[in-house]
């Protein structure tokens, strides 16, 4: 899954403070290490952690078992190397409640064999296999072969262990009884992992390449020492990502050119599929999301940069799909897996409280007791949901909630964003000049991979350039609160025949807003530009993602999209922001600014381009807030 370089060691090695790390798994559970044969003969590597007689959870003579499949490493491997306690489960509770730990190496990748592909479609032979027979086969084999267990299992996942969790759903094995996909992929072209609306997420690349090393033909003699450390370093010249990024070649010629021909089919089909084709239709999970009976339990981050769509649009095509399903969503102020650990802080931003640690004990805990173990009471609300600026947790009986309304925010001369239509006629706008030599970065920080943190980050530093437009309200004289997707309405232009459109929802603190007297290091927070959400449209696939089309040149265009979901609050004496721009390097490559095949795009081809925004009352640009009234806010 692309974009996730920064965040993938967080993943990896799991970090929860409510999961004390001083627990010794060792002394409670035996580990054993398996083969498991899949019906077309292929061995999936599986390791099994079951608790001792004398351990966890002893009393009872019978242990569900939980599950994770995952293409990022089931070890440590051998004997005697157990899982830090931190990694073996979804949160608090689980090891001291006695489950047995399954983890497996995904099909084609460290010390399983067969092929690895990324996202593989489900069948279309009943005789083939895919992911889901894969979790059905060595289901049916730990409950006919594990001892002591009860015969129920759940499985779980973050990023892409919850896209094989989603698999696990769609043709179970009856033994399957609780599911909880987590920051998982929908649909990598739209909104997902490879790119936001078509333009793509190039710091994925690192991901790629490591992706190729752990799934190539070979891997099943890698050294011990190579498992534990499974990617070559890249040999970067520059700390700077944003440098770093600028001087790569075409995508079309990284492999060869900048990392040795290391990459294998699965960037190659990037490459070779720029636009929405079969290729990336068949990988939309939609269709496979029909007659799920799984319980399950969806889990999304609001500042998730690599999936900040997966999550939501699954939970929302089992509700549509199976409306009888209990299936439950739950959003929180997280970054990509933050809720395995404190969820206190992100950033700058602080939550008040430790929202990981309230999910891990109060939600996934008790949805895999109930369902697994049949202990407590689990009767969830449809949504659970965190209110970010007011800070605080609330239910709703659906998302998004039916109380919230659209209210047009719209762009003014001199900056002004109102809630009041503009008057002006013909051609009023606003311009800048993007140049693809000096694109806007995505972060002020200095570094080679990008910190989850940038999502919530300060953009005073793209409101100082002038190759961003920015509009804002006047103070707010009291809170509004805004909860579900941001439709954005651009009417624009540009000089070239394609072009990015980037929209920033931006929470401006007020000048004199006080610095956290508990941490004296903290950022100074006056006049603080939070961002809340942002999202991207590339121009040409404005009507359509499987046939762009160029944009005339200084023709008025409309421009539409969406920001992701949100729940926040823009707190009285705040103000509302909105920031237009054409680049956000190198979280979002690059566009040349002329309708082509950017994978394949030469230096020569990138171009200078005047683009103009307009607000006139014949082009009325605005973003649209879903408001909800404060006493429809749900139960905190």
């Amino acid at each position: 899954m692309s974009l996730r370089c920064w965040w993938l060691c967080a993943v990896l090695s799991v970090s929860s403070l409510a999961v004390a790390e001083d627990f010794d798994v060792k002394a409670h559970y035996t580990k054993s290490e398996h083969q498991i044969v899949m019906r077309d003969g292929v061995q999936l590597y599986t390791v099994i952690y079951s608790p001792k007689i004398n351990g966890p959870g002893s009393t009872s003579k019978k242990y569900p078992m939980l599950m994770q499949r995952t293409p990022y490493s089931a070890g440590p491997y051998g004997a005697e190397e157990f899982k830090k306690p931190s990694s073996m489960a979804p949160g608090a509770g689980f090891l001291e409640a006695g489950y047995i730990f399954v983890f497996q190496d995904g099909r084609g990748t460290y010390k399983s064999e067969g092929e690895w592909v990324n996202l593989k479609p489900m069948r279309t032979r009943k005789s083939d296999t895919d992911e889901s027979t894969d979790a059905y086969d060595t289901i049916d084999w730990l409950v006919k072969h594990v001892p002591n267990n009860n015969g129920r299992v759940g499985q779980w996942g973050i990023s892409h262990p919850g896209w094989y969790t989603v698999m696990s759903m769609v043709e179970p094995h009856p033994a399957l009884k609780a599911a909880s996909p987590q920051a998982t992929t929908f649909d990598p072209f739209v909104g997902d992992d490879d790119h936001h609306n078509g333009a793509f997420a190039m710091m994925g690349l690192e991901w790629w390449y490591m992706m190729s090393h752990v799934s190539r033909q070979g891997r099943e003699i890698l050294k011990p020492d190579v498992l534990k450390s499974p990617l070559p370093p890249l040999s970067f010249t520059t700390p700077w990502a944003y440098e770093m990024y600028l001087n790569l070649p075409p995508l079309s010629e990284v492999n060869e050119r900048a990392l040795g021909g290391k990459m294998t089919h699965i960037w190659q089909n990037i490459v070779d599929h720029p636009n929405y084709d079969e290729f990336w239709e068949r990988l939309n999970v939609r269709k496979t999301l029909r007659n799920v009976k799984v319980p399950v339990l969806n889990v999304m981050g609001w500042f998730d940069s690599p999936d900040p769509y997966g999550a939501e649009a699954t939970y929302r095509a089992i509700e549509e799909q199976n409306p009888r399903n209990k299936s439950v969503l739950v959003a929180g102020p997280w970054e990509h897996g933050g809720w395995v650990r404190t969820g206190g802080k992100l950033g700058d931003i602080r939550f008040d409280s430790n929202t990981g640690e309230y999910f891990q004990k109060n939600v996934v805990f008790p949805f895999f007791e109930y369902h697994l173990r049949g202990v407590g009471q689990w009767s969830p609300p449809e949504a659970l949901a965190f209110e970010t600026g007011g800070n605080r947790w609330h239910e709703f009986d659906q998302w998004p909630p039916r109380a919230a309304t659209g209210k047009n925010l719209y762009f003014h001369a001199d900056g002004r964003l109102s809630f009041s239509a503009p008057q002006e006629g013909g051609n009023a706008n606003d311009s800048y000049l993007s140049d693809p030599a000096k694109p806007v970065p995505y972060t002020s920080v200095i570094e080679r991979k990008a910190s989850p943190g940038y999502m919530v980050g300060d953009q005073r530093y793209a409101y100082a350039r002038p190759d961003v437009l920015t509009y804002q309200t006047e103070v707010l004289t009291e809170d509004m609160t805004i909860a579900g997707p941001i439709p954005a309405q651009l009417f624009a232009s540009t000089t070239g025949t394609d072009s990015d459109w980037f929209v920033k929802l931006i929470d401006v603190y007020p000048d004199d807003f006080p610095q956290d007297e508990k941490d004296p290091q903290s950022a100074p927070m006056g006049g603080y530009q939070m961002m809340v959400g942002f999202e991207v449209m590339r121009g040409k696939y404005r009507n359509s993602f499987a046939k762009p089309e160029a944009m005339v040149p200084d023709q008025v265009t409309p421009i539409r999209f969406e920001i992701r979901d949100k729940f926040h609050t823009f707190k009285k004496g705040h103000r509302i922001m909105v920031q237009v721009q054409s680049s956000f390097f190198p979280a979002i490559d690059r566009n040349p600014q002329i309708f082509t095949d950017i994978y394949r795009a030469q230096p020569e081809q990138y171009q200078k381009a005047m683009q103009k925004v307009y607000r006139s009352a014949q082009s009325p640009s605005h973003v649209v807030l879903p408001v909800i009234p404060a006493g429809a806010l749900g139960k905190p």
